[in-house]
Formats: structure tokens, C-alpha cells, sequence
């Protein structure tokens, strides 16, 4: 995987996180946030593509996946915030040379990634999120439908009664992936991160953080009438739910994107990057090209 990249351990943002971090290429910079229960290796056959076309690449496990480091929680989950990891994103990025970068952000690495623009809108050049809407509004619009879909938020979310046994008792059965769907060397990654306990209850924490704190965060921006302000790419694979879940999705990021909005789905099921790589390069691409008013 990631053949010409470097593989390394980076500092986060100040609180004791290390991020392991591959990143490679020479450009305009991309940072890539993979979702749960992924490692940045989900990346392993976009990140070669956009390198070739002339980015530079970053690819880091967010912190409480994969190899990056799992900070002791609090009772809000605070280390865990997607506000947390933003900062860890940002102390990253700059650690590298980058100033300014676009970010691309699949499932909860979209939670991040959207953070990361609402937080620090003078660093993010522009902000594409891959099956995903803001947790805020996610949570604001659930009902019955989204419950029964999306339950694994809520059981992820318990403090009570843990997750953590249920899922450690027996990870293969939990989560799913193949090496075939993935790639020997991604699965593998994969595979060695759900069967690392303190990987799983980081995992479980990025969920409690989300029904709480999160939530919290993302209503104080929709108060406050704080939206994105770079442009904004929202894609969606045709075998997901995300169309079942709210209709017209774009519909739905335009109270939060101040800026240019474009989208639409993506041939593919929900682990776009594995599945249709060359297709999600191609909308980046054309979303960069039609935005791209500051490339460096």
C-alpha cells in the first residue's frame, strides 16, 4: 500500500495524542479522514491517484483508531470531540507545511472534517464529506426510521452498559470486511485495530462523544448562524441510505454551507474509497477544479 509515501508518528494538538499519519505526493495539499471502523489505510487506492495528480497527501489514523494513540476519556468524552480531533487534524497539518489544505471526510471522519472547516475556516481551502450530515442536524431530524437504521449509534453511546464487552467478546462477527473488498495489506491494518481493546472503547467514546458534546458544538453553531464558509462537496453513495434517510441531501448541508455547494451520489455502497476510488477522484477533482481560487 501507498507505494512512495512515508509512514509516520505525528503530535496532535497538545493534549498528549499522536497520530500515525501516512502522506505522500507534492501540491496542493489533501488531508483524507477515513470513518469507523477504518484506519487511514481505507485511503490505499485514492490517495495513489490524487498523488499522481498532483496533490500531496495525508492520511492520518484519527485519534482513537487504528495506531494512533487513545487519550483517557472524561465524563463528557471531551478527548474524543470531534472538535478534539479537528485539532489534532490542524496540529498535524501544520506540522507538515500546510497552511492551508483541502479536507475530505467519509463517515465520522465527515464529523471531523466538518468541524475542522467551522472551527478553523482560515486552514480549509474547501470541505467534501462522504455520506454524512452534520451530527447536529443528524441527530435533530432522527425518528423512528433513523433509529432502527442507525442504532449503533445509540448502543456505541451507552456508558451503562458498556459496548465494549459485546463488541470485544467477538470483533469478526461485529464489524465486516473482506480482505477481497478491501485489499490484503487494508484488511489487515483493519482487522489488527477492532481486535485491540483500547481501540474499540476509543471507538465507542467517538460515539458517546457524538450523542453529547458533539451535538452540543454543532447546535451552538446553528445558533449562532456559523456555517461553513469555503466550498463545500457532498457525495453519497446510491447503496447507502443516505437518500432514504433525508431526501434531498443537499437540501439538507445548505443552512450550513455559506459558500458554494455542490454534490450528488456516487455508483458505490458506503465505503466509497474501496469500492469506486476512480470515480470519487474524478468528483474531486472537477470540484476542485471549479473552486479552486487559492491553491496552495
Amino acid at each position: 500500500m501507498f507505494e512512495g509515501f512515508t509512514l509516520a508518528m505525528c503530535d496532535g494538538d497538545g493534549d498528549g495524542a499522536r497520530l500515525r499519519v501516512r502522506y505522500g505526493g507534492d501540491g496542493p495539499a489533501v488531508l483524507l479522514l477515513h470513518g469507523h471502523p477504518r484506519t487511514h489505510a481505507t485511503w490505499h487506492r485514492v490517495a495513489p491517484l490524487l498523488a499522481a495528480a498532483g496533490h500531496t497527501v495525508v492520511c492520518p489514523d484519527l485519534r482513537g483508531y487504528g495506531r494512533s494513540s487513545k487519550p483517557v476519556s472524561d465524563a463528557e468524552h471531551r478527548p474524543y470531540s470531534k472538535r478534539a480531533m479537528a485539532g489534532d487534524c490542524l496540529a498535524l497539518m501544520r506540522s507538515l507545511g500546510h497552511e492551508r489544505f483541502a479536507v475530505v471526510g467519509h463517515d465520522r471522519g465527515a464529523y471531523v472534517a466538518t468541524r475542522l472547516a467551522l472551527d478553523h475556516p482560515g486552514a480549509v481551502r474547501s470541505l467534501t464529506v462522504l455520506d454524512a450530515v452534520p451530527i447536529g442536524e443528524a441527530l435533530r431530524r432522527c425518528d423512528a426510521r433513523f433509529a432502527a437504521r442507525w442504532w449503533h449509534w445509540f448502543f456505541l453511546g451507552q456508558t451503562g452498559k458498556p459496548a465494549e464487552r459485546v463488541i470485544n467478546a467477538d470483533p469478526d462477527a461485529w464489524y465486516r470486511g473482506t480482505p477481497e473488498e478491501m485489499g490484503a495489506e487494508a484488511y489487515e491494518d483493519y482487522h489488527r485495530a477492532i481486535h485491540d481493546p483500547a481501540t474499540v472503547h476509543a471507538m465507542c467514546e467517538d460515539y458517546r462523544a457524538g450523542l453529547g458534546i458533539d451535538r452540543a458544538h454543532d447546535e451552538a453553531d446553528r445558533g449562532a448562524g456559523r456555517r461553513v464558509a469555503c466550498p463545500v462537496q457532498v457525495l453519497w453513495a446510491t447503496r447507502d441510505d443516505m437518500v432514504e434517510l433525508y431526501g434531498d441531501v443537499l437540501a439538507v448541508w445548505r443552512d450550513w454551507a455559506a459558500g458554494p455547494l455542490w454534490g450528488g451520489p456516487v455508483e458505490s455502497g458506503h465505503h466509497i474509497a474501496e469500492e469506486a476510488p476512480e470515480e470519487l477522484v474524478a468528483a474531486l477533482r472537477g470540484f476542485w477544479a471549479a473552486h479552486a481560487t487559492d491553491r496552495r
